[in-house]
């Protein structure tokens, strides 16, 4: 008996296109050629190609020694270009809305012919040194302008989470023609005092209905606020707003005057609406006019210079140090006699540093 011709047969149809682009898997990159030189680097940076700067950057964190003298190159050749943008830390506990403000308050200079700089700093795992990088995804608006240029990095365990190159970045940031630099920070902790070095206005986000707020937070960081700001005002009655800035005014009399001379401000705004961006902008131009006006502002990047220069001069002794040549065995040997306590662990860093010493 013969087979029908019938049969069940599976036509094909149009084949879908891979999920990946196939530039990646080829490994292309569909950006501009990678510069070979420090000055193809600056023509790049000056002529804003963002991703000529995001390699910059990367330059910059790296920790091998050619490309840390290649940055170190860029960086130098920047500086004539670099220090005439406003240096924003925008900092607060964790759920504050810290992205959703940048967002905001960058959009609304987005719109008055502002070009904006986020550098925000990512925590990482201290186990795996990984970093979720997620502000490009939160800050969607400001990721699709040609004239903001949003920039995760990873803390991969420093102090307080704060970038060692933060700082470094900038200087590229405004060589490229940013004149507001934002610097995200991860939340409230160590951390505000090594951002304050690097930075020309501080501003501490709160939350209304916080009563305990202030009193949970190191005195020592509400000092060093320029202007607080309470946020997602939508989500609260106005009588709740108005008490809790009452509060916040109050806590700022019991502390000491600031070095500028400004009377810390607090303003009030709604980063989804969005709504206040304007009152928030003008308190910090306000404090921008007064500080250069008194010199204040001038003072302060001369002291936040001199802050980084030592520095790097305590980080480079730190490397040299631990990489040089029969320490680790020496540190080690010195460690066993500290816990069979044989001796003192403070003549034991002594001996440690003497013997280095000699040794350089």
């Amino acid at each position: 008996m013969e087979k029908s011709s019938k049969s069940l047969h599976i036509i094909k149809g149009v084949e879908q296109p891979s999920y990946l682009n196939p530039d990646i898997l080829r490994g292309k990159k569909k950006s501009s050629h990678a510069p070979e030189s420090a000055d193809e680097y600056i023509e790049g940076i000056r002529s804003g190609d963002r991703t000529i700067l995001a390699r910059a950057i990367t330059l910059i964190e790296s920790t091998r020694a050619t490309h840390q003298e290649m940055a170190q190159e860029i960086i130098e050749k920047c500086l004539p270009f670099s220090g005439k943008s406003i240096r924003l830390a925008i900092t607060g506990i964790p759920g504050v809305g810290k992205s959703t403000f940048i967002e905001a308050l960058g959009s609304y200079l987005l719109g008055k012919g502002h070009k904006i700089a986020v550098l925000a700093v990512d925590p990482s795992s201290k186990r795996t040194k990984g970093s979720i990088l997620g502000d490009k995804t939160r800050m969607q608006k400001l990721s699709s302008s040609k004239d903001a240029f949003i920039r995760p990095s990873p803390t991969v365990g420093t102090l307080g989470g704060v970038a060692r190159k933060t700082r470094e970045s900038i200087i590229l940031c405004e060589a490229a023609g940013f004149d507001v630099v934002f610097i995200e920070t991860v939340g409230v902790g160590q951390s505000e005092t090594t951002v304050h070095s690097m930075v020309d206005v501080f501003l501490l986000l709160m939350l209304p209905g916080a009563g305990d707020e202030l009193q949970g937070m190191k005195r020592g960081i509400v000092e060093l606020a320029d202007l607080i700001v309470i946020n997602k005002v939508d989500d609260n009655t106005p009588e709740k707003v108005l008490y809790a800035k009452s509060e916040y005014q109050k806590a700022l009399h019991l502390l000491p005057a600031s070095d500028s001379g400004w009377g810390v401000r607090i303003e009030t705004c709604s980063s989804l609406i969005p709504s206040g961006m304007e009152d928030v902008w003008k308190s910090i131009s306000d404090y921008q006019d007064m500080v250069k006006k008194n010199d204040y502002f001038y003072l302060h990047r001369n002291e936040q210079a001199k802050f980084w220069f030592y520095e790097s001069m305590e980080a480079e002794l730190k490397r040299l140090f631990y990489t040089h040549p029969r320490m680790d065995k020496e540190i080690k040997k010195m460690e066993v006699a500290v816990l069979e306590n044989r001796i003192s662990p403070f003549r034991a860093g002594w001996k440690i540093i003497s013997n280095y010493l000699k040794k350089t």
